[in-house]
């Protein structure tokens, strides 16, 4: 396992880090898996997790502080987001700082995170939905300051809207946040447009999510996929999605070489980019901790083959569905 600085904390955390989402949204999930999986991750030298209250409304937080206390020799950084008030991903415009995090909403779900995480300090606090436009409201930076000074959180971040990485320029260039959460990967390239040269320059971590397209560049999805009942991949997977995102992929096979998996060329596509501080790929099961933190030993891509995927940037822009 290979590490990157995390901005401006100082930190240095793993170049692939564990997104918990998978082990309370998705159906499958079962604890004693999730248990071993998140170890075994440990044991090869994962040390950044990031979690939510609102992966089953504290349960995947209390499996990783499970983990946390089973390795208090090892120095494991904890992220976790304070869900939006009103429940709604993403943020729209016409939502105010009241409708999503109003301060005293956010301490007490920073209380909540820490009594299921059974720590005094999280790593890294973030909101789960954000709008640069709260930054108008005079109550949020404050109540961040508040929560370092008080020893309660070490650093503050937010979780940007699928597809719109231009909302959060602001928080980077303002000095807000310490890290952002975005989504990237070969076909969500836009974040290299403003965002990045943004955190560059400000030295803000970049923490890159859904780096498989919610599984579909895993290879592992055709036109007839289908989900369980509940199971959150079939509010994104509508059919005009589906059908897109499989005809993109099968281009994208073509392009392998080597014998390298769909999987491990997304990984390493963003280890080519030394603006990420870390990847959270979700990961449930020993064999995809396995591969996915194998991606860090291998490194980066060739510049070839980088280039040759550059070209399957796919620039979408926000539906009812794509939330």
């Amino acid at each position: 396992m290979q590490y990157r600085r995390f901005g401006r904390t100082g930190w240095k955390v793993s170049e692939i880090g564990y997104g918990m989402w998978g082990m309370a949204g998705w159906t499958g999930s079962e604890d004693a898996e999730s248990l071993a999986s998140l170890q075994r991750a440990v044991d090869l030298g994962c040390n950044f997790f990031d979690t939510a209250w609102a992966y089953g409304d504290g349960h995947s937080e209390e499996l990783l502080g499970k983990i946390v206390r089973a390795n208090r020799g090892k120095r494991l950084y904890t992220a976790t987001k304070v869900p939006p008030k009103n429940r709604q991903w993403p943020s729209r415009r016409e939502y105010s700082l009241d409708d999503c995090y109003p301060p005293e909403y956010i301490e007490d779900y920073v209380d909540k995170s820490l009594r299921n995480l059974g720590l005094k300090t999280l790593d890294l606090i973030q909101l789960h939905t954000w709008e640069d436009k709260w930054l108008d409201d005079k109550r949020l930076l404050p109540v961040v300051e508040k929560l370092k000074s008080g020893g309660k959180v070490r650093a503050f971040g937010i979780s940007m809207n699928r597809w719109e990485p231009w909302n959060g320029v602001r928080a980077v260039r303002d000095g807000v946040a310490d890290a952002v959460q975005v989504i990237y990967n070969i076909f969500d390239q836009n974040p290299e447009d403003e965002l990045f040269p943004a955190c560059r320059e400000k030295d803000v971590a970049v923490i890159a999510r859904v780096p498989f397209d919610e599984g579909s560049l895993t290879g592992s999805l055709t036109v007839d996929s289908k989900w369980p009942k509940g199971d959150w991949r079939n509010t994104y997977f509508v059919p005009e999605n589906l059908k897109a995102t499989v005809e993109r992929v099968e281009k994208l096979k073509s392009v392998r070489r080597g014998g390298i998996s769909l999987a491990e060329m997304a990984l390493r596509f963003i280890l080519n980019n030394k603006d990420v501080s870390t990847i959270i790929p979700g990961m449930r099961r020993i064999a995809n901790v396995e591969a996915n933190t194998g991606a860090s030993d291998r490194g980066p891509l060739s510049g070839p083959l980088h280039a040759e995927l550059r070209k399957h940037r796919w620039d979408r822009t926000p539906t009812k569905w794509s939330q």
